[in-house]
């Protein structure tokens, strides 16, 4: 048989459990509509070099039972060809459509995050109609913007690895009478910390979201207030007879932390670049909040065993579980009918992210309203206002304004912390209802 037409597949940007479920299902799909499919190793990495021999031909034998696996048998590469090279003067985006043309590649599915949909864009700019681009979205984050809040493929699987880990760490907890601090992946949103924290009842979930825009933007949370909260999660527990307890923190929260603050309490530890200022990636935030915990319960003359736990690594390779199967399937069948069907008529001409509607319509976002002016996809954020927040905050055992309101209760809370009421009003009372935006304590 032979093939007039060839696809690229190509993944860029970390794994997320169901990669191969898409690859299976485009190649498989493509096959089948004539096409000579060829996958492409570790992104764009060897593209952007002009070399030309990381590349496999997949047939259907080859992936008619990838969907079951973690990982990627095209592995994945976080090169990005629209940075510019500091020899060249400019970017890559030559030679990778360059690359791509002389292996004959007239259609190109990639598969990742926002770098990768950046340079799918540029390559469907570049490429002036010779490459249809379908690109289809990937973070265990759930941070993207799809319609009718659909999530994106691989965050379904991550958040029930990540329950049964934590889940594990909440038994430990009960077993040894301590407290975990179990930190969770979402730099950019805290989706996945809440969906975690709210499966298994994590005492408390704290997420960046619970911060007003503009402190968040402008990095000027207080270390002292997400200290605050998880220790008086721990203050009201302990009111109630119990010295365990288990905390789920979004990894993003460390990311809106004032940066001075972040300096003193880090000291001479604190990673810095160039400029002085801190890599908020190198910061072990899990470690910093426990130390933190500790250290104030040390002021008021008490002990206690905390252990910290990042989650998160863990979760990028783990085999889908059903709804990833079936989600990715469908997401790669309809990549190949985008670029079969529809491609040439899209505002660009030659292609866009191609994702579902909840009802399983397939949805075209062209990459001129997918990415803002730098290059950027559009963040989900978690929405504190939404009954899914509110239902996870309700059952959360950490400070409210009834515990201020009653005065038996703060008697009792006082007296966990040694404290005076009055001395743990101030204390507390100035930490915020994240759904109002209120003080626990006017």
């Amino acid at each position: 048989m032979s093939f007039t037409k060839k696809l690229g597949v190509l993944v860029g940007g970390g794994p997320a459990p169901g990669i191969n479920g898409v690859i299976g299902a485009a190649t498989i799909e493509a096959i089948q509509n004539g096409f000579e499919v060829i996958g492409i190793y570790d992104g764009f990495q060897h593209l952007m070099k002009g070399e030309l021999s990381y590349v496999r031909k997949l047939s259907v034998e080859d992936v008619s039972r990838i969907h079951f696996q973690g990982g990627s048998i095209l592995r994945t590469a976080r090169d990005n060809p629209t940075k510019v090279d500091k020899k060249a003067g400019r970017n890559r985006i030559p030679e990778v459509l360059d690359s791509l043309e002389k292996l004959g590649i007239t259609c190109l599915v990639t598969i990742g995050g926002d770098d990768t949909a950046s340079s799918a864009s540029a390559i469907c700019e570049a490429a002036g109609g010779k490459i249809l681009v379908a690109h289809v979205p990937k973070t265990i984050d759930n941070d993207l913007n799809l319609p009718d809040n659909m999530p994106t493929f691989g965050f379904t699987t991550a958040r029930q690895v990540g329950s049964d880990l934590a889940r594990n760490l909440l038994e430990d907890a009960r077993t040894t009478g301590r407290w975990f601090i179990c930190v969770a992946m979402g730099r950019k949103a805290g989706h996945l910390a809440l969906g975690i924290g709210k499966a298994i009842g994590a005492h408390v979930t704290v997420v960046a979201e619970e911060w007003p825009e503009e402190m968040r933007r402008n990095k000027k949370v207080h270390f002292d207030d997400v200290i605050a909260i998880i220790k008086g999660a721990m203050i009201k527990r302990k009111a109630m007879g119990r010295e365990d307890g288990l905390a789920v923190v979004a990894e993003g929260v460390g990311e809106i932390i004032d940066e001075n603050e972040l300096k003193t309490v880090l000291g001479a530890e604190a990673p810095l670049d160039e400029h002085g200022h801190i890599r908020l990636a190198e910061v072990p935030i899990g470690s910093v909040l426990r130390k933190g915990v500790q250290n104030r319960f040390a002021e008021r003359g008490m002990k206690i065993t905390m252990v910290d736990v990042t989650e998160g690594y863990e979760f990028r390779c783990s085999p889908p579980v059903a709804y990833d199967m079936v989600y990715t399937r469908d997401l790669g069948y309809n990549a190949i009918r985008f670029l079969v069907d529809e491609a040439t008529n899209t505002p660009e001409g030659s292609g866009g992210l191609v994702c579902l509607k909840a009802s399983g319509e397939r949805h075209l976002i062209p990459f001129s309203q997918l990415l803002d002016e730098k290059g950027h996809a559009q963040v989900r954020l978690l929405d504190i206002n939404s009954p899914a927040y509110a239902s996870a905050y309700r059952y959360m055992i950490r400070l409210k304004e009834e515990d201020f309101a009653n005065e038996e209760q703060l008697q009792k809370l006082a007296e966990a912390d040694k404290l005076s009421p009055e001395e743990f009003k101030a204390r507390f009372g100035n930490l915020l209802n994240p759904i109002t935006g209120k003080k626990l304590c006017e």
